[in-house]
């Protein structure tokens, strides 16, 4: 019995798969989003005729360098038209095998594989060639950084003075890699980030055409995921598409991801804002239980701090935020209980952390560090206010604890305060204890705070009080308050403080965030309502320090600072580097004679001069 042979298949004619990103990519300059400013420049000059020999385009991956390329191809060869045309027909031979990636005139390089001297040289021998059927012919070279220095000087004589039928279209993620030489011979055009704006309205077409349904709180985390890159996110959106069998939601995107869920990153916030180490790091540790990206949370991290940056400077009405909707109450809350100086330092720790975490195993461990550090930012001091604490005899420097849960200690009070405790409790007939630590631990309010609205008849008693009470209150932040030149009212409770020019340290320490909430503080207990201040420079060449409350007790050093200021050497300090005296030590000296020391005689000598003296 003879073998039947094997019964053959018919071969599938089922299409292959063609995925979104190479489906929805643009054949015309007008669908190039976001490339407005490039898609303008090519149409104006083909319209005009003035198209270069040679183009650079550059920018990051996936914004459309390649499809611009591909654009400008068919336009110079569509064969519906006599000339090149802005607006090719997508219809002839030519406009065809250039969507296909089959026109023998349109040859597209990759410069990673053929980076080579050699391969370089047979593109010159084919330059002089004529196109086969179009008018030019077109090399498109991608990623042409990679090219080594021996094919780009190869390349060069060619670039600079090529046929009339060929044209060079250039494109690098990477422009600072080619040769200068390269740069001058090529019309380069910068290709911008997507914005998730348009990346989302882009995304959301598609879902339509593919006759999907997606949240927009989906959509949108896709476009801020693609971080600019149109190719990415469409990517990215197929990818969720066949992994989801009906409406694609947020929390199916982040669980592909591996990202935290918006209300995850407002706990995380909330607990580090409130200064609550535990609590953030129980959180990161149920995070990575469940499986999340350590880079991803991180990721998410600086942009809701990147996020609390903006509403920060620019109000709870900024343009665009980085995160999503969910969040923007949240960090609108958060931005106005916390200072700018902190976001920003905490901006420059998280940062820091991403950059540390590429080669390392220890991702958590870093992650935790740097929860810990932005938990404990409130304990930080400044190196003026350290200088200062240091600087000052009697005055002990005391660390917050609230991070620790636990009330810091009494701070002892500076000597020069008590004389003013019981003067002000003489005053007002009150208690010499006014202002000393309680039995509890905690300094009691001084007693010279009786309400007095601010005015023109109270200002002068606003401003003694208000100096007495930021002196018990803040002994240390208080001592600036003593170079002021004159205050005065400047609107309706507006306090102005002037300071003279040779004091504008004590004027910047007392303007700081932290320092002109306290002042705001005393003088509101002071006045009874709220009262806002300001510091400016007092320019007049006569203003002094004034001569109120302890200014006995800067007199002389203050007298010592301007007499040194006149001496040649630091009048040339302060010309030069805008220097200033800040502390002179009890025991300096300009003027010593400096005695050189005896020179010393060893025993020999002595014994000579012993015996010439015999």
């Amino acid at each position: 019995m003879a073998k039947s042979k094997p019964t053959e298949h018919a071969p599938d004619d089922t299409p292959a798969y063609t995925v979104v990103a190479r489906r929805y990519r643009p054949q015309q300059f007008s669908e190039l989003i976001g490339q407005e400013h490039v898609a303008g420049a090519l149409v104006n000059a083909l319209k005009s005729g003035r198209v270069a020999h040679a183009y650079l385009f550059t920018g990051a991956r996936g914004v459309g360098k390649t499809s611009a390329a591909r654009i400008l191809a068919k336009a110079l060869n569509c064969l519906k038209t006599d000339k090149a045309t802005p607006t090719p027909c997508d219809e002839c031979d030519s406009c065809r095998a250039v969507m296909t990636g089959d026109d023998v005139d349109v040859l597209e390089i990759d410069g990673a594989s053929n980076n080579k001297v050699e391969e370089v040289r047979d593109l010159r021998q084919n330059v002089g060639f004529r196109p086969a059927r179009g008018r030019y012919k077109i090399y498109i070279i991608d990623e042409v950084h990679m090219l080594s220095t021996s094919a780009f000087n190869a390349l060069l004589k060619t670039l600079e003075e090529p046929p009339e039928h060929v044209k060079f279209i250039l494109a690098t993620t990477e422009v600072q890699k080619i040769p200068i030489t390269i740069l001058s011979r090529c019309q380069r055009f910068d290709f911008a980030h997507v914005g998730p704006g348009k990346i989302f309205e882009q995304l959301k077409r598609i879902v339509e055409r593919e006759g999907h349904q997606a949240d927009d709180d989906a959509l949108r985390l896709v476009a801020r995921r693609a971080a600019g890159s149109m190719r990415d996110s469409q990517s990215l959106l197929d990818q969720l598409l066949a992994s989801s069998s009906g409406t694609l939601t947020a929390g199916q995107v982040t669980a592909v991801l591996g990202t935290a869920g918006d209300d995850r990153v407002i706990e995380l916030a909330k607990a580090i804002l409130a200064n609550d180490p535990k609590t953030a790091l129980d959180r990161i540790a149920e995070w990575v239980e469940r499986g999340l990206q350590i880079g991803e949370l991180i990721d998410q991290v600086v942009e809701y701090w990147r996020a609390l940056m903006l509403v920060s400077c620019g109000g709870p009405d900024v343009r665009e935020l980085p995160v999503s909707p969910n969040q923007h109450e949240a960090i609108r809350t958060q931005a106005k209980a916390v200072s700018l100086d902190t976001v920003l330092a905490g901006l420059e720790i998280l940062t820091a952390t991403k950059a540390r975490m590429r080669g390392t195993p220890h991702v958590q461990v870093l992650l935790e560090m740097a929860v810990v550090r932005l938990c404990r930012l409130p304990d930080l001091r400044s190196l003026s206010q350290l200088v200062q604490a240091v600087s000052q005899p009697g005055v002990q420097f005391v660390a917050s604890a609230a991070s620790n849960g636990n009330p810091p200690p009494a701070r002892p009070q500076p000597t020069p305060a008590a004389p003013l405790a019981s003067e002000a409790a003489k005053k007002n007939g009150t208690p010499a204890t006014a202002g000393r630590p309680s039995e509890n631990g905690s300094s009691s309010v001084p007693a010279e705070v009786t309400a007095t609205p601010l005015s023109d008849a109270t200002v002068q008693t606003v401003w003694d009080r208000f100096f007495r009470y930021a002196t018990e209150k803040y002994p240390i932040l208080s001592q600036h308050l003593r170079y002021a030149s004159s205050y005065a009212i400047f609107g309706p409770n507006a306090l102005a403080v002037r300071f003279p020019t040779s004091y504008a340290n004590a004027k910047k320490e007392c303007e700081g965030e932290a320092s002109l909430a306290r002042f705001q503080d005393a003088l509101k207990r002071v006045t009874g309502q709220p009262v806002s201040i300001r510091f400016e420079l007092d320019r007049s060449p006569n203003a002094q320090p004034l001569a109120g409350p302890q200014s006995a007790a800067v007199a002389a050093p203050t007298e010592r600072k301007r007499s040194l200021g006149s001496l040649p050497m630091f009048k040339k300090a302060h010309e030069v580097f805008g220097a200033q005296i800040w502390h002179v030590d009890d025991d300096f000296n300009p003027a010593a004679v400096h005695k050189p020391a005896a020179p010393k005689i060893d025993d020999d000598e002595e014994e000579e001069t012993a015996t010439e003296e015999v």
